[in-house]
């Protein structure tokens, strides 16, 4: 008899960063191990050299794009799989940073491909935690060109040109492939991309690592990469409501909703022709099927395969999720 596919949780890929923290285990109870820190935790990711492998039930162990060469749509969708292909399109991840990450960019998909580098990285932050005046950057704070950037960057001015927003628990922000962007210190956010990790660096805070050498910087490259079109509010503006289903961000590579729970909701997905991830920002949650339920708490994510079409989230104790899909 096959196996029945089921909702599934992974194993964390922790990531020391010379910017990291110590939250994802003192708040979030996820333990690195020996690591000094850690400034990411990947809670799902179909990178070839780094996929996800599962936690529970019958395909623990198992590799999440093995998952998707064998099921197909089953698991992610006719169209989604028609697109990407046997490689899982999305990362999701939590950052915790205890110093700026460096200033960087990200390629679109036409400049990835021509430059034989898979995807772009089209990104989403929400901010899980934040000390009060806490900033992050996105974008510039004034009108930007090209040639005016490159002088800007001749004269090592950047930090006089970037756009730097206070932020607070509960923020947005939407990262398209091309804006320059870098999260502050004492934030956490919850991540959502496209499956990519090329990163153009550009400005590095002129930190000096351990070994008393600068990281490198990918200038030149990041140059083609750099969106300078003007953007009225950096922001996502959204509105919090309990018990209801919350649009924040719809784009061609994901789309994610809010819910905020207290009691329980039913889902109906029979229309969506995609997975499901549910992700816990605040509390935890028990997810309910036909054939079985599981407990999900802040740090982990749980994928619901396309052919379960109905579900229902029981929070009784509240709690604040990030739903995402491919439309």
């Amino acid at each position: 008899m096959a196996t029945v596919l089921y909702p599934l949780k992974f194993k964390p890929i922790f990531k020391e960063k010379i910017w990291g923290s110590r939250k994802i285990k003192e708040e979030l109870g996820l333990d690195y191990g020996n690591l000094p820190n850690c400034g990411e935790v990947w809670l799902l990711s179909g990178l070839w050299e780094e996929q996800s492998e599962v936690l529970n039930g019958d395909f623990a162990g198992d590799e999440i794009n093995d998952l998707v060469e064998t099921f197909m749509g089953d698991l992610v969708g006719e169209g989604v799989f028609d697109r990407f292909g046997e490689q899982f399109p999305l990362l999701i991840k939590i950052i915790d940073a205890n110093d700026w990450l460096s200033v960087q960019v990200h390629p679109d998909d036409e400049l990835a491909e021509k430059r034989e580098l898979g995807n772009g990285k089209t990104e989403m932050w929400y901010v899980m935690r934040a000390d009060p005046g806490a900033e992050l950057v996105a974008g510039f704070n004034c009108e930007m060109n090209r040639m005016k950037y490159i002088r800007i960057m001749k004269d090592n001015a950047i930090e006089s040109v970037l756009n730097r927003e206070k932020v607070r628990q509960g923020d947005v922000f939407y990262l398209p492939a091309g804006r320059v962007h870098a999260l502050g210190p004492d934030i956490m956010v919850a991540e959502i991309q496209q499956t990519s990790d090329t990163t153009y660096r550009i400005y590095d805070w002129d930190r000096i690592d351990l070994a008393g050498m600068k990281r490198e910087l990918h200038v030149a490259q990041a140059l083609d990469a750099i969106d300078f079109d003007p953007v009225a509010h950096y922001k996502t503006p959204y509105e919090d409501a309990l018990n209801k289903t919350v649009p924040v961000i719809d784009s061609p590579y994901f789309t994610t909703n809010l819910l905020h729970l207290s009691g329980e909701m039913a889902k109906d997905y029979s229309e969506l022709d995609s997975f499901v991830l549910l992700m816990p920002v605040e509390g935890k949650f028990s997810l309910e099927w036909e054939n079985g339920s599981i407990f999900v708490k802040a740090g982990e994510v749980v994928l619901i395969p396309n052919v379960i079409e109905k579900v229902n989230i029981k929070a009784p104790e509240g709690c604040k999720l990030l739903e995402c899909y491919i439309n």
